[in-house]
């Protein structure tokens, strides 16, 4: 009998219920939160409704979908891919050799993004440029202040990055250069491309006028297929050149944009917006929510890189309006500086908001298309500045 209410003891410390903490049940609740904001408010509900569940899996104990100890990660460290399977489940293969070690995500999502980018408007107003380029101020302030805080070089180069509101770049970086925070960076980085709706709308309508707001900007010129074509080339060339750490990134961007507009690959260019977007960003949300356990996330640091995001996020929609007001001192063409904001990257949801708010002083104004311009400079800003953070890490011998 003893030895049956043993067997039995032990079996019910075996189970998930019996090893839940405090730290579990608050995960479990902002889980289910980001759930219900993906499903009730049609929230990003792409990115929100996997990194979600995979918070529940994350937080549910002792399933092993992810090593819990360093002796653990040693068979992903050591290639045994399917010691890994059977040790850790497909989610903790997925995480180390995707996002940890090979790092292989990012760069397959950017060929996806490519290949849904239209460079037309940046084209059409090269000046957009500018705007994209102003915004990432946001990462360097984020940089500053996370040395500031008391975060070392390689972490604080991960924490800059938030400020361009690119998660795949986020985690690229952070997987580069502080793995240890990633988790953080990844979650902190989809949270708020998520709330761009909230954020962004009051930054805006405070440092823009009712009159700048009803600006009418001048309708672009019609692209050659031509220029299109010869952009994504050109653009690869010339920025690898200049930063060779972020080919990974801007090459597969480009790459994926050159299949688009090239018109002869049209079952590629297909795949790279359905199915392989479809498949990588299941994954990659799901390594997210994965990795965003309590013992992950309830920290003070976590706090930090939450607030350092947030003051990144608001500098680079302040950054970009603010360059616009500026150029229009110059321009006889003048620019609606609500189109500035959409220089964060967090494409396509930025320039969606330079539309709602320019439409809410005139419904007749038009801003989408004008802020696509600045919303992929800002992709492309992004990429630029996390490979000149690698580039500056390399040089120090820190990657």
């Amino acid at each position: 009998m003893q030895e049956f209410l043993r067997l039995l003891d032990k079996l019910v410390h075996m189970t998930g219920a019996a090893n839940l903490t405090v730290g579990n049940f608050v995960m479990l609740a902002i889980g289910l939160g980001l759930i219900f904001l993906a499903i009730k408010r049609n929230l990003e509900p792409y990115e929100l409704l996997p990194i979600g569940f995979g918070i529940l899996l994350a937080n549910l104990p002792l399933t092993r979908l992810m090593p819990e100890n360093v002796a653990a990660v040693e068979v992903f460290k050591n290639g045994d891919f399917f010691g890994g399977i059977q040790q850790y489940g497909v989610l903790g293969v997925f995480y180390y050799f995707g996002l940890y070690y090979w790092n292989i995500l990012p760069p397959l999502i950017f060929i996806c993004i490519g290949a849904m980018t239209d460079f037309g408007p940046l084209i059409a107003n090269p000046r957009m440029l500018l705007l994209g380029a102003a915004a990432q101020i946001g990462v360097f302030i984020a940089f500053f202040g996370a040395l500031f805080l008391g975060f070392n070089l390689p972490e604080a180069c991960s924490i800059g990055i938030i400020g361009g509101a690119d998660g795949p770049t986020t985690i690229y970086t952070s997987a580069k250069l502080a793995r240890h925070i990633l988790p953080v960076t990844a979650a902190i980085a989809y949270i708020y491309m998520a709330t761009v709706a909230f954020i962004q709308p009051p930054i805006m309508r405070l440092l823009t006028t009712k009159e700048e707001r009803k600006i009418r900007m001048k309708q672009l010129r019609h692209v050659s297929k031509a220029e299109k074509v010869i952009f994504p080339a050109a653009g690869a060339v010339i920025i690898i050149l200049l930063v060779p750490l972020s080919a990974p990134l801007i090459g597969m961007f480009m790459f994926g944009n050159l299949i688009r507009e090239s018109g002869v690959v049209k079952r590629l260019t297909h795949a790279a917006q359905n199915e392989l977007m479809n498949i990588v960003t299941i994954i990659l949300m799901l390594c997210v929510g994965i990795s965003m356990s309590a013992e992950t996330m309830l920290k003070w640091e976590t706090l930090k890189v939450l607030c350092l995001g947030l003051v990144a996020f608001a500098m680079g929609t302040a950054g970009g309006i603010l360059l616009a007001k500026i150029m229009n001192f110059f321009s006889k063409n003048k620019i609606n500086p609500l189109i500035g904001s959409a220089g964060v990257s967090a494409v396509p949801m930025a320039a969606r908001m330079s539309q709602i708010v320019g439409q809410e002083e005139d419904p007749r104004n038009f801003l989408l298309m004008h802020a696509m311009g600045p919303n992929v400079a800002g992709v492309i800003g992004s990429a630029i500045a996390a490979g000149m953070f690698l580039t500056l890490m390399d040089a120090m011998g820190r990657v």
